[in-house]
């Protein structure tokens, strides 16, 4: 800025002196390349876009009447770090045209109140082990942008590597073991921008869902468990989107996927969904995710999945003050059922509720939360939580018994058509975030069900260890599971 500013002063010094020298022009940064920096499928983040002082020195340099206007890039118009599911960095530590780089470290310290013998914490997608340091994820990645083509990777290594891939049960049909070929890498992707409406994008590779509002990564987000409906929806699809930018304010996104939070395909037929993101200001964010025609259960042929998740986030409160400074909430309802299945296997269920064709297999739920920051956002309070009806358990994730997968199952927790499960949440979540780069997080969280499912002071592993096949019955073994859970978790939450 200050060299910008001497080449000024020697331009109007040159003119006063009758030179005929002519004023070199700045280019501001064009809205192709914003747009193309937007690695995820929620918002163009605002450190992508110029700084101001650069933007007015570039305007008072252009021409009057610019050949060629350039379109507003799409959710830079306001600062959306405040939303829940988005980064809060405004300034990229390192950037280059071709090769922007991000380091994300997640590390944690649970205390379970009820102390498992085994430290095994089941039926989370971001907390597994108790009374214990644990590295949740290490991530190191960025994005490369070039002549309009873009790629974008992202590692995961620690906790994240075995948890989320044992999750899928689509990598048991066929060969070639697609959970360990994917099982370090959270999101890559290949694909190219347009440079039409204000934006087009088509990737193809593994990338975030944002089904249930929060991020996959635990800095983004007001919280560090989040409740179920985020906890037991996709946090990645496989396939191919196309990312439309239709205004600076409104996005449609379809979907190509090989099915629901799936590597691979589980039957014959994949899925297909689509994201439509709209912020008409800096104050609001209305978001809705849908899924739908997906055979998603391994072994079963003709059992078709539909979701839709939506979410709204609304800033009531900003203000500059060193007391309390801002305010949001986030309110996110999803549905969902699946239909079809075999009759005389007694797979088949309904959508419409018990009937000739099956039992009801469907999945109601809800979330909310209300955050309030302080002191120009150097503390930050959340409270909130949910709860869920999903008779089937067909998105209620598997507690680890005796090693059990997702494609094992587990007799000690069965995921029958019809089984009924009903559980709420509740948690509070204190930050400390003395740099825009690190967050110093604790919080409590209660969790509850109808039927046991979280982890007593027994275990779920059997003694001496897993036994047997993963998942199957250990003969005079019980797991302890218990209906209510209570932790507190310490964790430290770094992204450049």
């Amino acid at each position: 800025m200050k060299k910008r500013i001497e080449e000024l002063e020697t331009q109007l010094k040159a003119q006063r002196a009758g030179s005929a020298a002519p004023a070199p022009q700045t280019t501001p940064q064009p809205a192709e390349r914003l747009a193309a920096a937007a690695h995820d499928s929620v918002a163009v983040p605002v450190s992508a876009a110029a700084p101001a002082s650069l933007t007015t020195v570039a305007a008072s340099t252009e021409p009057a009447h610019p050949a060629h206007a350039e379109k507003s890039a799409p959710f830079a118009f306001a600062d959306f770090t405040w939303l829940n599911g988005n980064p809060r960095t405004k300034d990229a530590a390192f950037d280059s045209k071709f090769f922007t780089p991000e380091v994300r470290a997640d590390v944690n310290y649970t205390y379970d109140f009820r102390h498992p013998q085994d430290d095994t914490i089941g039926g989370s997608s971001e907390i597994f082990r108790a009374n214990e340091i644990q590295l949740t994820q290490l991530g190191v990645g960025g994005d490369f942008h070039y002549d309009n083509v873009r790629a974008r990777f992202m590692t995961q290594f620690g906790m994240y590597s075995t948890t989320t891939p044992r999750n899928d049960a689509s990598y048991s049909r066929g060969q070639w073991d697609l959970a360990d070929a994917y099982r370090y890498l959270s999101e890559a992707y290949g694909g190219y921008h347009w440079n039409a409406l204000h934006g087009i994008n088509v990737d193809a590779g593994i990338f975030m869902s944002y089904v249930g509002l929060f991020s996959y990564y635990n800095f983004d987000n007001w919280a560090y468990q989040p409740s179920y409906v985020s906890s037991n929806t996709p946090w990645f699809f496989t396939g191919v989107r196309t990312q439309i930018f239709l205004t600076d304010k409104l996005k449609i996104e379809p979907w190509f996927v090989n099915g629901w939070q799936s590597y691979g395909r589980y039957n014959n037929r994949p899925g297909v969904g689509g994201q439509i993101l709209w912020r008409p200001n800096g104050k609001l964010s209305i978001l809705g995710n849908q899924y739908a025609l997906g055979e998603d259960v391994l072994g079963v042929p003709g059992r078709v999945r539909y979701h839709t998740d939506d979410s709204v986030e609304y800033k009531y409160f900003d203000t500059k003050s060193r007391s309390l400074d801002k305010g949001a909430f986030s309110l996110t309802f999803d549905l969902g059922c699946e239909h079809g299945g075999n009759v005389q296997a007694g797979t088949s269920v309904s959508c419409a509720g018990n009937s000739a064709k099956g039992p009801k297999q469907s999945f109601l739920g809800y979330m909310a939360y209300n955050r309030l920051w302080f002191d120009r956002d150097l503390f930050a309070l959340t409270i909130g939580g949910g709860g869920i009806n999903n008779p089937g358990r067909y998105l209620v994730l598997l507690p680890p018994i005796n090693g059990a997968t997702a494609t094992s199952g587990t007799p000690y927790f069965t995921e029958n058509p019809g089984d009924k499960y009903k559980a709420w949440d509740t948690s509070a979540t204190v930050d400390y975030m003395p740099s825009q780069y690190i967050t110093w997080r604790m919080e409590y969280n209660h969790r509850a069900a109808d039927v046991p499912y979280f982890t007593g002071p027994g275990g779920i592993t059997p003694p001496g260890g897993n036994q047997g096949a993963p998942g199957s019955i250990v003969p005079g073994w019980t797991p302890d599971l218990r209906k209510t859970e209570n932790r507190i978790t310490g964790a430290i939450l770094v992204k450049f």
